[in-house]
């Protein structure tokens, strides 16, 4: 049903400001029936950071900036979505017009700056419904902030009772100064306070998974030193990638792509796929990955399980291909288990790391 609207409805969508679009999309689903989400076929359950998914698809960061549709969000099909990125404080974020679309590239420039309603807002919305689905909080830190880490420690501290997972948002290029924190002295001392604030937390609620998000943007020695620090801290998993500074040059809209901000869509999902392998061959099974990044069609979903990810998370695509996409790539996941006579749906993960690694 929510399908045939976005198709009825897409023309209207795509000739509006982008920015606009999306916050009618969000009053759309907050004004629609619950819809409860089908049983998903078995082969797609998985367990990953102790936590149990219906299915391995997700909704990525940005979209449900403020924890307004997280139940019709689950009730599209994803098997889990995550809200954010949520500041302590509320935040108006970059001015406007910050969002653009590059529909010739299936492509999405955004510098929104973390505009966000702030932590008693979310957290409000989050502790007003019934627990049920998987829901991720995405935590950041103020721009005007004096200390970055003491706000990423206050998101774990408030969302402890409610949140599945976190993930610490460090690599969004719209907020100045933000990706610094993935340096590897800066990131450790991050690292260990958000630690210690979890595991404080855990005395009073269930112990929350810890994810990182990490850039795209990164040289393999800055990724080296990432890993050693997700490793040596005991991080539960990572999520790779966040949207991309570099323009390819096979854009088809230059200008537009002259845009400052973070690109996110189809030319993303090469360079956050090779990130994605890098990383997975750095962890050596440490913990599992998020994949995201440019993911388009079942193809392009099915190749990032292919090059590391345990889990996948989308959101440009539907700005173009709407929610039908979910569907297609869960049946083209089951169809693909079955073809290879594969035990489960882990037996993906890594299986053609070799594809993806960055030939140097």
């Amino acid at each position: 049903m929510r399908s045939l609207l976005f198709s009825f409805a897409r023309p209207f969508i795509a000739a509006m400001d982008p920015e606009k679009a999306h916050g009618m999309t969000i009053a759309a689903l907050r004004a629609l029936p619950f819809a409860t989400p089908q049983n998903d076929d078995p082969l797609l359950r998985t367990t990953q950071f102790g936590l149990d998914f219906p299915n391995p698809i997700g909704m990525a960061a940005g979209f449900d900036k403020n924890a307004e549709v997280p139940d019709p969000v689950l009730g599209l099909g994803f098997g889990f979505t995550e809200i954010g990125t949520v500041t302590p404080r509320p935040q108006p974020g970059n001015p406007k017009p910050r969002l653009f679309r590059l529909p010739d590239d299936d492509a999405v420039i955004n510098r929104y700056g973390f505009n966000s309603e702030g932590h008693d807002a979310a957290f409000r919305r989050l502790a007003a419904r019934a627990p049920r689905g998987i829901v991720g909080v995405n935590i950041g830190a103020n721009k005007e902030a004096t200390d970055r880490v003491a706000d990423y420690v206050a998101g774990i501290e408030k969302f402890a009772s409610l949140a599945n997972y976190f993930t610490v948002n460090i690599s969004s290029p719209n907020t100045p100064g933000l990706r610094d924190l993935q340096h590897e002295k800066a990131l450790d001392d991050l690292i260990a306070r958000v630690m210690t604030a979890r595991d404080a937390a855990s005395e009073s609620h269930p112990r929350r998974p810890v994810l990182l998000k990490i850039a795209p943007d990164l040289t393999l020695d800055e990724l080296d030193g990432i890993v050693r620090i997700v490793r040596a801290r005991g991080l539960d998993g990572m999520i790779v990638s966040n949207t991309t500074i570099s323009r390819p040059a096979t854009l088809r809209d230059q200008a537009t792509a002259k845009e400052t901000g973070g690109l996110s869509g189809r030319p993303l999902f090469d360079l956050s796929t090779r990130i994605l392998a890098e990383t997975f061959v750095r962890l050596e099974g440490f913990c599992p990955i998020i994949g995201v990044g440019g993911i388009h069609s079942p193809e392009s979903a099915i190749a990032k399980f292919e090059a590391g990810a345990s889990l996948i998370q989308l959101y440009s695509a539907l700005t173009y291909q709407g929610p039908a996409l979910v569907g297609d790539i869960k049946q083209a996941l089951v169809t693909r288990i079955k073809r290879d006579r594969l035990p489960n749906l882990a037996a993906l993960t890594g299986s053609r790391i070799a594809d993806w690694r960055i030939k140097i």
